[in-house]
């Protein structure tokens, strides 16, 4: 991370010390809606006929790069229409919430070809969750393997596995939102890569220099850059300051968006046994544990993917944060001020007709693409705001 980024984004989150004090919205105002405000939307169908769409990003030249969870299938869609990429899909391990899963893509694409996948792998009769660099060839019919970026991310039955990428546009950095696997060891174990954000160099899996724990022994430590996560989602990084937020699934109670800084504690501590009864940031625990800056209250809508909006046809939403959600069948625009507070929150009605939503990818012309997840005929949808 360059030093003016770093600068901006501690600037922009942690100021005095704010983000750790800060209190969340009173639960009334959680799911507030902003109709006077409320963004017109039009929303078309880019390509159906998929299951469970995890992720979408653009490749240039109008073509889409999409995972499948279950399938484990890697897509190219083009003018509408879908084209399987050969990919080593028999490798991947499908297991309840793990599957392949999320993308990120070089900024450099059409020169490098590279783009990071992060799924379930089996190796050697065992399995565990790893991020991937792969090459997609010229005529973008097969996605050859690199390197395996990171591997060793927990899983259990595949129940909380993550695992979200996120570039940052400051520095080599690639973000990896990951869950807890329903393991109550792992959030506050600095030596488990579950529960976490960690971040790491995109190309070689190593820590990053100025990462909080950079200088611990233990070398998983060092990729740490937040932890006390349940089961992050979504990471999104805002345009006009770096700031990174990451999404993550509640208990019962209390999906978040949470503001990231160097070595903030989020409070998830659900052992022993596994008690998804406590508070989704415990704050009797010992030492600061950082609060949300948006929550769902009770019960869950079950938040996934996000991207921040951009451009001006998003009006007094032109810099909010697109938020999926999964049970609550919704797309939140959340907005929020230059202090990472929220200022209000609009659900617009037309996005609540496609069911369960996954992913939230933003286009360079101010669209974003949003995925359902309903298990059958899933779509990827072009938001437009009008």
């Amino acid at each position: 991370m360059s030093s003016r980024h770093a600068a901006l984004v501690l600037s922009g989150l942690l100021g005095l010390g704010a983000l750790t004090a800060l209190s969340p919205a009173p639960a009334a105002d959680r799911l507030r809606v902003s109709a006077s405000t409320d963004p017109q939307l039009r929303v078309r169908t880019v390509v159906a006929g998929l299951e469970n769409p995890w992720d979408v990003q653009p490749i240039g030249n109008g073509d889409l790069l999409v995972t499948e969870r279950d399938r484990a299938r890697l897509s190219v869609v083009r003018d509408g229409r879908r084209r399987t990429v050969r990919f080593p899909s028999r490798r991947v391990w499908v297991s309840g919430e793990t599957g392949l899963m999320s993308m990120a893509v070089d900024p450099r694409f059409e020169q490098t070809r590279r783009f990071w996948t992060c799924q379930g792998w089996r190796s050697g009769g065992r399995h565990d969750i790893r991020v991937s660099l792969w090459r997609l060839d010229g005529d973008v019919r097969r996605a050859r393997l690199v390197r395996h970026v990171l591997t060793g991310l927990p899983t259990t039955s595949g129940r909380h596995g993550g695992c979200r990428l996120l570039l940052d546009t400051g520095s080599r950095a690639l973000f990896v939102g990951t869950g807890d696997a329903a393991d109550p060891a792992n959030p506050r174990n600095l030596s488990s890569l579950g529960g976490k954000v960690l971040r790491v160099h995109r190309s070689t899996g190593a820590a990053m220099a100025d990462n909080p724990y950079a200088d611990a022994p233990d070398r998983r430590q060092r990729l740490v850059f937040t932890y006390g996560h349940r089961n992050v989602q979504g990471l999104a990084q805002r345009p006009s300051d770096g700031a990174v937020v990451s999404v993550e699934h509640g208990s019962f109670r209390d999906d978040e968006v949470n503001a990231l800084s160097p070595g903030a504690d989020f409070g998830w501590n659900p052992g022993p046994g596994y008690d998804e009864s406590v508070p989704m940031t415990d704050q009797s625990l010992p030492g600061a544990q950082t609060e949300a800056i948006w929550t769902s209250g009770t019960p869950t809508i079950a938040t996934s993917g996000a991207a921040w909006t951009t451009g001006s046809s998003w009006g007094a939403y032109g810099e909010a944060l697109a938020v999926a959600a999964l049970a609550g069948e919704r797309l939140l625009l959340i907005r929020f001020d230059a202090g990472l507070r929220q200022v209000d929150v609009s659900t617009p009605e037309v996005m609540r007709r496609y069911g369960r939503l996954r992913s939230v990818t933003s286009l360079p012309d101010g669209d974003l693409l949003v995925t359902t997840s309903n298990g059958s005929n899933d779509r990827i949808l072009r938001v437009s705001p009008r």
